[in-house]
């Protein structure tokens, strides 16, 4: 069942990343998808995520749909023209994946192959507009398709970012390209959090709080230097830095923050980054 169907029954929707790895091993892949079952709702596969080349995401979407698992394929628009994405779409949907996920990606300079070529031919506003385009049973150039996809499909936002305005126009933007669903960049602070669902209430869409574990203090202060959108409060930094077991503290702050933000939103979205095997422990932390 896809996301916003969830939704509309009443579920607090639980999602978390796994992270494709970098070759054709799957076997831990697998394993932690494994350990997600009967305790998230579905799984992102990140695609090449920070730029990094790995195993790819409608390839991971494929093995998790015949674990019985439900996926959300992430697709960005930096490897790929835009005959690609729409191929990856229609690929995807013969493959019974159901819930996309439209980014425009990170750029190459930030990965391990920084003389790559980017692409960037559509962004994640054309993305969705042409995921819609093929629902209609036509592709961009406006020729006919062989019987038409139907997705769920979703976008991003960073509540955190400052000024939140421009968030917020392009949240309405993607909105009216197509987006059903939303996953929020990592959010710390859950006073900001509320003010900003009370402002992107009339859009109506479903919101999932993302929740990025921290490892250390040195990570958490990384994040506030260098990922735009995201600032991890300096009670959190402290509460890191003096923790004598910081897997547990880490999971302890997560469950806290979902239980805090939980009231303001449809659900969450959990990225781990190498940490996934304690996702269990977070959801039961947080009662879910």
């Amino acid at each position: 069942m896809n996301i916003v169907d969830l939704v509309k029954q009443g579920k607090f929707v639980v999602c978390a990343e796994v992270g494709p790895p970098k070759g054709v091993d799957i076997k831990e892949l697998m394993e932690t998808a494994e350990l997600m079952r009967g305790k998230v709702d579905a799984l992102n596969a990140t695609d090449q995520q920070s730029s990094a080349m790995r195993l790819g995401s409608l390839a991971v979407c494929h093995l998790l749909k015949d674990k019985g698992l439900e996926p959300v394929f992430q697709i960005t628009c930096r490897d790929r023209n835009r005959i690609a994405l729409q191929s990856d779409l229609l690929s995807a949907r013969v493959l019974g994946i159901e819930n996309v996920l439209c980014l425009t990606g990170d750029h190459v300079s930030l990965g391990d192959h920084p003389q790559a070529k980017p692409v960037f031919d559509l962004d994640s506003v054309s993305l969705l507009q042409a995921a819609r385009q093929l629902e209609t049973g036509k592709d961009m150039a406006g020729k006919e398709l062989t019987g038409a996809p139907k997705f769920c499909l979703g976008a991003v936002v960073s509540p955190g970012a400052d000024p939140v305005e421009p968030q917020i126009l392009k949240m309405e933007t993607k909105v009216k390209a197509g987006a059903e669903f939303f996953q929020t960049q990592a959010v710390y602070e859950p006073h900001k959090f509320e003010e900003f669902m009370k402002a992107i209430a009339h859009l109506k869409v479903p919101v999932m709080v993302g929740i990025v574990l921290l490892k250390s203090a040195g990570m958490a202060r990384f994040m506030n230097r260098n990922v735009a959108g995201v600032h991890v409060p300096d009670n959190l930094i402290e509460e890191m830095e003096k923790a004598p077991d910081r897997a547990r503290k880490s999971i302890e702050i997560a469950a806290r923050l979902i239980t805090e933000m939980k009231p303001f939103c449809q659900g969450v979205h959990i990225m781990a980054i190498g940490w996934e095997k304690k996702v269990p422990e977070v959801l039961n932390a947080a009662g879910l």
